[in-house]
């Protein structure tokens, strides 16, 4: 089988796509054309894919066209984004939307009537869990993941300001948004947290381990939940998160939920650093249910044999 897969969204080293969907399709001895924006991410792509650069953010001109040229020869499209529907080629493949945000159900059911769809139910949010990973510390803590308003990123500039005087640092690792870099930089300048940027992402969850905790600060406009949270229970931590990530904390038993307020935060971190017994516990907790429903081998599977089976259906190669 030959898949192409699709955005112009997402970082091309995005976990789900890269790291989860794609490297399960390789491992499987597929073939993957990717079509992602590298040039903006300045990402080189893997040497098993076969890449197309598209610009982030691409009108639906330039869209279609990177897709014609991903899609010669492929059994399958998948796509990471609604809009890429409205830019498809004529000749295409079964073509398979992966939904990750929460939609209006009417979008899903028009998009189930002429395509396949993919909702986290069905692909749960996984992440690659640690055998034996460190016990939490008290002198730092983490947030995995992009950098952004929306992400909490004044709240993690403000939170490691507080916390200098506690002894306890704030580990940014990702990549950040162009409006929030100075800032980030002058915090880095002055001593305040150290921002590693992007760092690929199994070296990124080897430095999180040992940690305080992991941080979650999404916004009411993140409308996904964010599968840093599930990356942190992977590695034994415990989750400090707003509302967004509520649901896996609080079915685990392992961690803080707080409002996307500075003080809240604040607090819930020095009652962790205050309380090793309690930092251990949820971190355990955590780890326990990352490995029952959320390590990506166990799921990667069922993943293959379903984008095998809609990939059956094509009739014909194309020549697009």
């Amino acid at each position: 089988m030959r898949a192409c897969v699709a955005t112009t969204v997402h970082h091309p080293e995005d976990a789900r796509i890269m790291h989860r969907q794609i490297r399960a399709l390789l491992d499987a001895g597929h073939e993957v054309t990717y079509v992602a924006p590298f040039t903006h991410f300045n990402v080189t792509p893997a040497a098993e894919l076969s890449p197309v650069d598209v610009a982030h953010l691409a009108s639906a001109g330039r869209v279609r066209a990177a897709l014609r040229r991903g899609l010669r020869g492929a059994d399958l499209l998948i796509v990471h984004e609604h809009r890429l529907l409205r830019a498809l080629p004529h000749r295409r493949p079964p073509v398979v939307w992966d939904v990750r945000e929460r939609v209006a159900p009417k979008r899903l059911d028009r998009a189930r009537q002429r395509h396949r769809v993919i909702t986290p139910a069905e692909v749960p949010e996984a992440t690659l869990v640690s055998p034996a990973p460190l016990p939490p510390g008290d002198t730092r803590v983490v947030h995995i993941g992009r950098l952004s308003a929306e992400r909490g990123v004044m709240e993690l500039i403000g939170l490691a300001e507080h916390l200098v005087p506690h002894g306890i640092r704030v580990d940014l690792i990702g990549a950040a948004a162009p409006g929030v870099r100075p800032l980030l930089r002058d915090a880095q300048r002055v001593g305040l947290l150290d921002w590693y940027g992007y760092v690929p992402l199994r070296h990124a969850l080897r430095m999180s381990e040992g940690a305080l905790a992991g941080l979650s600060l999404a916004g009411a406009s993140v409308t996904a939940m964010p599968t840093k949270i599930l990356d942190y229970m992977g590695r034994g931590l415990p989750v400090v998160t707003t509302p967004q990530g509520a649901g896996p904390v609080e079915a685990a038993g392992c961690g803080m939920v707080v409002p996307l307020d500075l003080d809240a935060v604040l607090n819930a971190v020095l009652d962790l650093k205050e309380d090793p017994e309690l930092r251990v516990r949820l971190g355990k907790n955590g780890h326990a249910q990352a490995r029952l429903r959320h390590h990506w081998p166990d799921h990667a599977p069922a993943f293959v044999r379903q984008a095998e089976s809609w990939a059956a259906t094509t009739t014909h190669a194309l020549a697009v």
